[in-house]
């Protein structure tokens, strides 16, 4: 993708800092298509499972892009949200909101809300229910368990 900055570079370029607005830096000075992407790259490293990237920006006006990932257990969902929260601190990256679905669902789904991106980790059972992926069958696929690599 052209647009996007070397990740040296997107985190020598931002500051731990939110603007009035609510906005940190680092979510207006990257596309948010690219840090949802290196989102999914993330996941995807860490076995995350089925990782899906949809492009919402045509669709709604609260957020650009959903990246869902199927999480085999509690404890392996726990380790993905660690490391994207990891990716988020070393990058600047504003967390506006970390969710979990009532205690029954706990370790099935958790929501993270990076503002222009949100993150779902789902396990199998509420993903199949859910089926988010139908809902916004229209959405642009920005990555897919079939890339090997980002596309753009």
């Amino acid at each position: 993708m052209e647009d996007m900055l070397p990740e040296t570079e997107q985190a020598n370029n931002v500051k731990e800092t939110v603007t009035p607005d609510g906005v940190s830096p680092a979510q207006s000075a990257v596309p948010s298509t690219a840090v949802a992407e290196s989102i999914g790259v993330l996941l995807k490293e860490h076995k995350g499972g089925n990782v899906l990237v949809l492009d919402l920006r045509e669709m709604n006006g609260w957020t650009d892009c959903f990246v869902i990932a199927t999480a085999a257990s509690g404890a392996h969902m726990d380790g993905m949200e660690r490391h994207i929260k990891d990716f988020c601190h070393g990058r600047g990256i504003e967390i506006l909101r970390r969710s979990r679905k009532p205690a029954a669902e706990d370790d099935e789904w958790r929501l993270i809300d990076l503002g222009p991106v949100v993150i779902h980790l789902m396990s199998e059972r509420l993903r199949s229910f859910y089926e988010l992926e139908r809902l916004y069958s229209d959405a642009r696929e920005l990555f897919t368990p079939a890339h090997s690599s980002k596309s753009s």
